[in-house]
C-alpha cells in the first residue's frame, strides 16, 4: 500500500477520520487526472495559460499526498506562468504525469475506487 503516495499529512488533516481520508482520496481521483490531462495536452500545444492554471490547481493536492514531484510541477507551472518559450519541460512533465498515473492507480486499488 502507498508506494506512490503518502497519507501522513492527509490523516493529520483528517484527524485520523478514515471516512474523511477516503473522501479526500476520492477527490484526488476526481480532480488530479483531469488537471494532468490539461497538462498532457497543453504543454505540446504551448497553451501557457492552461498549463499554468492546471499546474497551479494541482500543487496543493500533489503536496498533500506527497507524490515527490512538487518541485517539477512548479517548474511546469512556471513554464506556463512566465511563457518560457526557450525552455523544454518535456522531461519534467513526463515525470509528473507518471507520478500522477501511479498514484491514481494505487489510490483506486487501495480505496476500492
Amino acid at each position: 500500500m502507498s508506494q506512490h503516495y503518502q497519507l501522513h499529512r492527509v490523516r493529520e488533516m483528517a484527524d485520523n477520520d478514515e471516512d474523511f481520508v477516503a473522501a479526500i482520496a476520492a477527490a484526488f481521483i476526481e480532480e488530479v487526472p483531469e488537471d494532468a490531462e490539461r497538462l498532457r495536452v497543453g504543454v505540446p500545444a504551448k497553451n501557457y495559460k492552461e498549463v499554468y492554471q492546471a499546474a497551479h490547481k494541482m500543487k496543493p493536492t500533489i503536496d498533500l499526498f506527497e507524490l515527490g514531484v512538487l518541485d517539477l510541477l512548479i517548474e511546469v507551472q512556471d513554464w506556463g506562468k512566465f511563457e518560457q518559450t526557450d525552455k523544454n519541460i518535456d522531461q519534467q512533465l513526463t515525470t509528473v504525469l507518471t507520478a500522477v498515473d501511479n498514484a491514481v492507480n494505487e489510490i483506486k486499488a487501495d480505496f476500492g475506487l
